[in-house]
C-alpha cells in the first residue's frame, strides 16, 4: 500500500464517520410563539383577556388602615366577635376582587368574587377575620349569589345609615333601560332573622332625568310580615351633589329596624382639586324599643366627611359626627364619633 492509497482511505473513513454523526444529531425544536396578555376594552378599563380564551378578567381592590373613635367603639363592629370597652379602635383590611366577563348570545356573562381580610387584635376569634364579601354570577339582568342588595346604597359622606341587613344570598333581576330601571329580588334572610327559613322580597324603580336621579325601593320580610319603603334623590346642584333620603317602616324588620321613619341629607362638593367636603345630617323618629317602635324616643346626627387625594392611588378620609339620642324616655346622651382612614386603591 503506498502513501497515496493510505491518504485516500483515511479521507473516506472520515467522511463516513462524519456522515454517521450527522445522521444521529439532535435538532432542537423551535419555540412556540409566545402569547402576550391582550388588553380587553369591551367592558371598561382594567380588563385583560385570559390567555387562550375570550374571557376578560379584572383584578382590583384596596389596602386600608383605619382608626375609629366613639363610646365603646370596639364593640360597634357587628359580626366580628369583638371584646373590650375601648373608645377607640384601629384595624387594617386587605380587599381584593376578581371580575370575569364575556359576551354570549344571551348577553354579558359576569362572574364576581371579592374577599376581605381584616386584622384587628380586639377580636376574640383571633387577630384576623376572613370574609367573603361578594360571590355571584350574572347573565344580562339576571343575578344570583351572595351580593349587596339595593338597600346598601347610601348618601355621599359618612353621616347617614339607610339600611339594616344589606347583604344576602339572593336571586335578582334588573331591567336597565338607560334612564329607567326596574328590578325585583328574592332574599334568603337566614342569619338576619330569628327563623331559619326567612324569605324577603325587594322591588326598586329608578329614573334619571338630566342631572337628577330618583330611587324608590321597597322590602317585605315574610317572617315578621312587616316591610319598609325608601326614597332617595340625587341632584347636581352648584359646585356639588345634593342628596336626600327618607325611610318608613311598618314595624321592625330585616330591611329597616332602627326607627319608624328617618330622613337624611348630604351635600358633597369639591373645595379644591384634591379635597372634597361632605356635610350631612340625619334624624330618626320613634326609635326601636325591644320589638316595637317607641314614639317617645328619637335621635339625630350631624357631621362632615373630608376626602383628600394624597397622590394617585392613595386617599384619606376623616369623618367627625355629633350624635344625640334618647336611651329611654327619661335619659339621653350626646357624643362625638368618627374615624381617620388611609387607603391605597389598586
Amino acid at each position: 500500500m503506498n502513501i497515496k492509497s493510505l491518504l485516500l482511505g483515511s479521507a473516506a473513513a472520515l467522511v463516513a464517520v462524519s456522515g454517521a454523526q450527522a445522521a444521529d444529531a439532535i435538532v432542537a425544536a423551535e419555540p412556540e410563539p409566545m402569547e402576550y396578555v391582550r388588553v380587553c376594552d369591551a367592558f371598561g378599563t382594567g380588563y385583560f383577556y385570559i390567555p387562550g380564551t375570550e374571557t376578560c378578567l379584572k383584578i382590583g381592590g384596596y389596602l386600608r388602615f383605619q382608626v375609629s373613635f366613639g363610646p365603646d367603639e370596639v364593640n360597634r363592629r357587628q359580626g366580628w366577635g369583638i371584646q373590650g370597652t375601648s373608645d377607640w379602635d384601629a384595624f387594617s383590611r386587605a380587599y381584593i376582587g376578581f371580575s370575569s366577563k364575556s359576551d354570549t348570545e344571551l348577553g354579558t356573562l359576569t362572574g364576581y368574587f371579592a374577599g376581605e381580610f381584616n386584622a384587628d387584635n380586639d377580636s376574640d376569634i383571633g387577630d384576623s377575620l376572613i370574609n367573603v364579601d361578594e360571590a355571584y354570577i350574572q347573565l344580562g339582568g339576571l343575578k344570583a349569589g351572595f351580593f349587596y342588595s339595593w338597600w346598601d346604597k347610601g348618601l355621599n359622606g359618612e353621616t347617614d345609615s339607610l339600611g339594616n341587613f344589606t347583604e344576602f344570598n339572593s336571586i335578582a333581576y334588573l331591567y336597565d333601560g338607560g334612564s329607567f330601571q326596574a328590578g325585583v329580588a328574592v332574599d334568603e334572610l337566614e342569619g338576619a332573622t330569628t327563623k331559619a327559613n326567612g324569605i324577603g322580597v325587594e322591588g326598586i324603580i329608578s329614573a334619571t332625568v338630566g342631572g337628577v336621579s330618583f330611587d324608590l325601593l321597597g322590602g317585605y320580610d315574610t317572617e315578621v310580615e312587616e316591610g319598609a319603603i325608601r326614597a332617595l334623590v340625587s341632584a347636581e346642584l352648584g359646585p356639588g351633589t345634593l342628596q336626600a333620603a327618607g325611610i318608613w317602616a311598618s314595624d321592625p324588620n330585616t330591611y329597616w329596624s332602627a326607627s319608624e321613619w328617618t330622613v337624611a341629607a348630604s351635600y358633597a362638593f369639591t373645595a379644591i382639586e384634591k379635597l372634597k367636603i361632605t356635610p350631612g345630617v340625619q334624624y330618626w323618629d320613634s326609635l326601636r324599643n325591644g320589638t316595637e317602635f317607641d314614639n317617645d324616643l328619637d335621635k339625630w346626627r350631624a357631621g362632615v366627611a373630608l376626602d383628600y387625594a394624597i397622590t394617585d392611588g392613595l386617599a384619606s378620609r376623616i369623618s367627625v359626627q355629633y350624635n344625640q339620642e334618647d336611651l329611654t324616655t327619661t335619659t339621653d346622651r350626646d357624643y362625638v364619633s368618627g374615624f381617620v382612614r388611609l387607603q391605597r386603591n389598586f
